[in-house]
């Protein structure tokens, strides 16, 4: 069947010549060079943290050595996957093999992240010609997610960046069954993915391949059904394991849709109720000039936008963490998919360079200026090439702490004891595990569960027995407690 003329291509060649592909390499092997300076120097100053950094490279570091991912950092004995669905993390696991250390996630999130430039560039080729193709693929790289992306570290939507790029460059040839093959490795990614995947067979309906589209809906529903209702909760602390935080809609997803079913207008109010959920709309479209809305493929990006919108939890209406990594190759492919519309039945062929130069010099701009949502501005401008006093002390305070003991420590020590200890966050492993603590007072809460603020840890740690070991080296204190390694720190990491 053909696809819908509204997003077809202008005749171009669709092969980019070999001077063609060394530029783009070039531009991707530049944006690379930037967010892998900016990745270390944020772990040099100890801005790194357990959530998510941690996190995930003990479960990296456990299938590495072909072990379940137990994860301290979220509890004594907490299988990962009792959190979210995200078995593709294994594949890092070789990595691991090479250099076993934190820093190298971040290498494997850059590196993902890049590769979407390539399925960027395709795309654009084919209908504005091998220079815009290339500044679009340099604006995607320097937009303001993925630089968030690397700002906030590792994390598994980063896998499902490229793939979706992927999906989008298939559909978009005709290559259907490769996007279908494609898209069903979302559900590796992570378990809501399954929702995307519906709206990824949505736009396949739209091309007019139904029974692909069909197939993929039933298994986009069956994933997310069968691993939240099932496969999570099997590995979750006591089998039980909630992933309802729409409470605004209603206690659970029945009431939801009817509520939404309702009162239509009032749901389309929680989307905008609040500045951070303003500031995601207009830094998410209005940069773009509205043009994603024109295009179909912009339907991919409603499940992500839309759960983020409706959740419960205010951090996931901001636009400054990784969740919009994954939006971006979706937002800046139907942009260029509308703006190639426009040039066609317009005329106007300088929109074809125009339009991304603007954006890479807004980019520039607010990289330059606004590093609250552009960060690698701290990098380019050098303000984070020295390492400040208080993280000098941290790392002096970690390199106190011996290998494999038991240590409860302040988020962003513990990407630092990953690799050589049993390490969580404090009150999360119990009372009896640990032997050392390391309290951050510069921290207003030291992270966790339940967090504690570093006065609430050390009255505990006093309260445990701890005694101190260093003292307020600006704001860091060590402790330590003289009991047994426990067999449960002893056994989980060959240590040295």
């Amino acid at each position: 069947m053909p696809r819908p003329t509204t997003d077809a291509p202008m005749p171009r060649a669709h092969t980019p010549r070999r001077a063609h592909r060394l530029q783009l390499a070039a531009v991707m092997a530049a944006a690379a060079v930037l967010y892998l300076a900016h990745s270390l120097l944020r772990f040099r100053n100890f801005e790194a943290k357990g959530y998510d950094l941690g996190i995930f490279d003990q479960a990296v570091r456990q299938y590495a050595l072909f072990k379940a991912p137990i994860v301290p950092v979220k509890g004594v004995d907490f299988h990962l996957l009792g959190d979210h669905f995200h078995p593709i993390l294994a594949v890092l696991a070789p990595l691991y093999w090479i250099w076993p250390d934190p820093r190298m996630l971040n290498v494997a999130l850059i590196a993902l992240l890049v590769s979407s430039a390539i399925p960027m560039y395709l795309f654009t080729l084919r209908r504005l010609g091998h220079r815009p193709a290339l500044l679009f693929s340099a604006a995607l790289l320097f937009w303001w997610p993925f630089q968030n992306f690397v700002n906030w570290d590792f994390h598994e939507i980063a896998f499902g960046v490229p793939v979706i790029a992927w999906v989008i460059w298939a559909m978009d040839r005709g290559r259907y069954w490769l996007a279908s093959g494609l898209s069903l490795v979302l559900l590796l990614v992570r378990e809501d993915m399954g929702i995307t995947i519906v709206a990824i067979a949505i736009v396949m309906a739209i091309h007019r391949q139904w029974a692909k589209a069909g197939g993929l809906a039933a298994a986009g529903l069956a994933g997310y059904v069968v691993v939240t209702s099932f496969v999570v909760p099997y590995f979750a602390p006591a089998e039980a394991m909630s992933y309802w935080q729409f409470t605004a809609l209603g206690p659970d997803a029945p009431s939801a849709i009817k509520y939404m079913l309702a009162h239509p207008l009032r749901t389309v109010s929680l989307l905008f109720n609040h500045e951070l959920k303003l500031l995601l709309w207009l830094m998410s479209f209005v940069p773009l000039a509205l043009l994603p809305l024109g295009s179909p493929y912009v339907i991919m990006a409603a499940p992500i936008l839309l759960s983020r919108l409706f959740n419960d939890r205010l951090n996931v209406w901001a636009p400054v963490y990784q969740y919009d990594g994954i939006l971006a190759p979706i937002l800046m492919m139907s942009a260029v998919a509308v703006l190639a519309r426009i040039i066609r039945r317009t005329g106007r062929t300088r929109l074809a360079a125009g339009f991304p130069v603007y954006l890479l010099a807004l980019t520039l701009v607010c990289t330059l200026s606004i590093h609250a949502v552009f960060p690698l501005g701290r990098t380019l401008t050098g303000q984070n090439w020295a390492m400040p006093e208080v993280a000098a002390a941290q790392q002096r305070a970690v390199a106190l702490v011996p290998n494999g003991v038991c240590v409860e420590a302040a988020d962003t020590a513990v990407p630092h004891l990953v690799s050589r200890t049993y390490v969580g966050l404090h009150g999360d492993i119990g009372d009896e595990l640990s032997s050392w603590m390391v309290i951050d007072f510069n921290a207003a809460e030291l992270g966790g569960w339940d967090p504690l603020t570093p006065q609430q840890a050390l009255d505990r740690a006093r309260a445990l027995g701890f005694r101190v070991v260093t003292e307020d080296d600006h704001g860091i204190w060590v402790l330590r407690r003289d009991i047994p390694v426990s067999p449960v720190c002893a056994d989980y990491l060959p240590y040295d």
